[in-house]
């Protein structure tokens, strides 16, 4: 399930169904908190292949594969009516979070006989009781969007940011609905030069041409726009591209004051309004909007042996793969159950937060995934080790920044699965756990 706090778990006992934790009271709760943004990756590459097959067993129709859903229509039309469906419905646990996971019995520390005991999981109900599972697996497809990466450019909050926190706003407001009182009218800034930012650059100059108070400045860390705009008409996703042709548009004509190798480190208030520090190029303003991106919670696994990178916090072998310091031209590779495993044995973090601080994730690259663990689990390894995954080219080659998607060969596709029959993915058998966080479902390439 894509959504807010969603983990699966395979239980110690035999049973036909695996929990399901979910932390929201809907199907993608965290979606919901950007309804409003529509997609850049069509229906095409939004619908997993496994979920097509439970859902073509009830009243459900496939949406135009070359339409481009909002987050609201793509919970509507498909996480929805998926998670209704007879084979999932009996697992979720609705507004259900996770708390901790470890082995029972067993901290961090001790060693003797720890891959015998069973992983435990605690969840807090939606009357606040608290509940121990025991589990044989599990899967955190808990996410990122709960942990905005904060404004200051160390990796820390800035200065003044906590103080400041009631004008700024992590993630893509509602600029054109819910929150046009919050920016019509006023001084704007917008930081982060991800699709989060293209968005809210957007709406913002959508609401100026009806607000001609509203003012509109965009400061990015890279201290040239290089490669900023993205590949334009040689995206393998069009809107993707389109994206960044718009937003170049609203800096040619003005109508964007955009500064480059902005270093925010503190922010004052003062009479004439929010000042960044030391950053005499950017004038006052009345809100500003953090696009910085998002960072995994790894708090509730912190009693388990992770395997986990050091720079992007994704697991040690997916890490090269994806970390933007290094990743350029060319594919991601296939990656599943090999690259996602952890010293601790049947542990398993799929979706966005697989990717820790990596910005690349796409849809269809969870979906990937989790169909190799759950062909693992299920003991078919020959295709739990059969997997494919191609990605849409972005049209740029990059290693200055890491905001860019991946690219493959100009013929490819998103991404293919290697098996078309749910038989490794059958509820026959024993015993896994899902956990779901809130996590950001792709509204950028970093999440879409």
């Amino acid at each position: 399930m894509a959504g807010a706090a969603c983990s699966l778990t395979l239980p110690i006992t035999q049973s036909a169904t695996e929990p399901i934790f979910e932390a929201g009271t809907s199907a993608g709760a965290a979606i919901q908190q950007w309804g409003h943004v529509r997609l850049f990756s069509p229906w095409k590459y939004l619908v997993d292949i496994e979920a097509q097959a439970l859902l073509r067993e009830t009243s459900w129709t496939m949406p135009d594969p070359e339409g481009y859903p909002t987050g609201q229509q793509f919970l509507d039309a498909y996480l929805t009516p998926l998670a209704q469906t007879r084979q999932l419905a009996p697992c979720i646990h609705w507004n259900t979070r996770v708390l901790a996971v470890t082995r029972q019995g067993y901290d961090k520390m001790k060693t003797a006989g720890r891959e015998q005991a069973p992983l435990l999981v605690r969840v807090q109900t939606a009357d606040g009781r608290e509940e121990d599972i025991l589990a044989r697996a599990i899967i955190d497809a808990s996410g990122t969007y709960g942990q905005p990466n904060p404004l200051g450019a160390s990796g820390t909050h800035a200065r003044g940011e906590k103080a400041l926190a009631e004008h700024l706003f992590y993630g893509i407001p509602h600029i054109l609905g819910q929150h046009w009182n919050r920016f019509a009218g006023r001084r704007v800034l917008v930081v982060g030069s991800g699709h989060s930012a293209f968005n809210a650059l957007l709406d913002l100059a959508t609401l100026a041409e009806q607000e001609s108070a509203t003012t509109i400045q965009w400061a990015i860390r890279r201290p040239h726009i290089h490669q900023l705009f993205g590949g334009g008409e040689q995206d393998g996703l069009p809107a993707r591209g389109q994206l960044g042709m718009r937003i170049q548009q609203l800096v040619q004509q003005g109508r964007v004051a955009l500064v480059t190798g902005v270093q925010i480190e503190a922010l004052h208030a003062t009479d004439a309004g929010m000042v960044v520090a030391g950053e005499d190029r950017l004038t006052p303003v009345d809100e500003i909007i953090v696009t910085t991106g998002f960072r995994p919670d790894l708090s509730l696994l912190q009693e388990l042996r992770l395997g986990l990178d050091p720079i992007t916090e994704s697991p040690v072998a997916l890490a090269p793969l994806i970390d933007p310091n290094v990743h350029s031209c060319g594919t991601v590779p296939p990656h599943g159950i090999d690259e996602l495993s952890h010293p601790e044995p049947n542990v398993y973090i799929v979706g966005m937060k697989s990717y820790g601080r990596a910005p690349t994730f796409l849809m269809l690259t969870g979906y990937e995934q989790v169909r190799s663990i759950t062909c693992a689990l299920t003991g078919d390894w020959e295709r739990a080790r059969t997997v494919q995954l191609e990605l849409p080219e972005t049209g740029v080659c990059s290693t200055d920044f890491g905001g860019s998607c991946c690219q493959t060969a100009p013929d490819a596709k998103e991404s293919v699965h290697a098996a078309t029959s749910t038989a490794c993915c059958s509820p026959a058998a024993p015993a896994l756990i899902t956990i779901g966080g809130t996590r950001k479902t792709e509204g950028t390439c970093c999440g879409e």
